[in-house]
């Protein structure tokens, strides 16, 4: 999939100008309206050490509302969430309806940094890969929005911008021997984020490959694509509120059906109980239906 990735992709300083605070204005608009709507998002980033995730993440919360997002450093389980399943710990951090939540790195580091890294025996993450794609299934499943981010640069230009930290007092600390030594072995982790988005694109949770050398074109792509994906999430909740039983969409969307059922439901008791020869209005038998509010 890689190496359909053209890495010279750039924006112009005024184009970028043009059409980044929109997007910006955009998003935040659509923040509130799948609040409303109580849809959650989910947003995944991957992508090589150095590639400007962070960035990118810094950038994506300057116009929303802190009070309906979450963001989740990648970070080693703790001795705590080690007793568990692998994906338990990202499970408990996922979003309230209408929520956000970004993952700066996530249940990945499975079949990648594990992998290469031989912190996982080969049996162990090889099953990941069926139980990511359940596991992201199960949440397109629910209605949820899953946005699926690979940030990538070249081997040469992850080196540049290494370099560069640390000579920045305010980021050298970022940079570590084990960034230095994935660069080395940059090879071996190119196979392993192949065979990973290879297997794990699917349409549930679908991979947008982003050409992160340029920071202004990083920065819009994934802002279009995140406003794409929500506003098509936001769009089939507005024409099948009913979809997702658990919302007050659904509950006012079927109030008349339910209202409906309850009356046909009564009609046919009071007939089996005239056939029985009981009180059609005996207060042991009939419940009246509360009333809507």
């Amino acid at each position: 999939m890689l190496e359909t990735i053209d890495l010279e992709a750039a924006l112009s300083r005024d184009e970028y100008r043009r059409v980044f605070p929109e997007l910006q204005e955009r998003l935040r608009r659509l923040q509130y309206a799948l609040l409303e709507a109580e849809i959650p998002t989910i947003v995944v980033f991957e992508g090589w050490d150095a590639s400007g995730k962070g960035t990118v993440i810094q950038r994506l919360t300057r116009k929303l509302d802190p009070r309906a997002f979450s963001a989740w450093p990648g970070a080693p389980p703790s001795e705590f969430e080690q007793r568990y399943h692998f994906l338990w710990r990202y499970q408990t951090r996922l979003p309230e309806d209408g929520h956000m939540t970004l993952f700066d790195h996530s249940w990945y580091g499975r079949v990648l940094v594990d992998r290469v890294e031989k912190w996982a025996k080969r049996k162990e993450w090889e099953k990941a890969y069926p139980q990511i794609n359940e596991f992201e299934r199960w949440l397109a499943d629910d209605g949820q929005v899953l946005v699926k981010f690979w940030f990538h640069i070249s081997r040469k230009e992850q080196k540049r911008r290494l370099r560069k930290m640390e000579t920045e007092p305010s980021e050298a600390w970022k940079v570590q021997p084990e960034d230095w030594r994935r660069n080395r072995r940059y090879d071996s982790w190119l196979d392993a984020i192949e065979e990973m988005l290879a297997r794990t694109d699917t349409p549930a949770g679908p991979w947008t490959l982003v050409e992160a050398t340029d920071a202004r074109w990083t920065r819009v792509k994934v802002f279009r694509t995140l406003i794409e994906r929500m506003q098509a999430a936001l769009d089939r909740r507005q024409q099948s509120p009913a979809a997702v039983s658990r919302t007050h969409m659904a509950e006012q969307a079927t109030r008349d059906t339910r209202a409906r059922r309850a009356e046909e439901d009564l009609a046919r008791a009071r007939i089996v109980a005239k056939d029985a020869g009981l009180p059609l209005e005996d207060p042991a038998f009939f419940v009246s239906p509360p009333e809507e509010k």
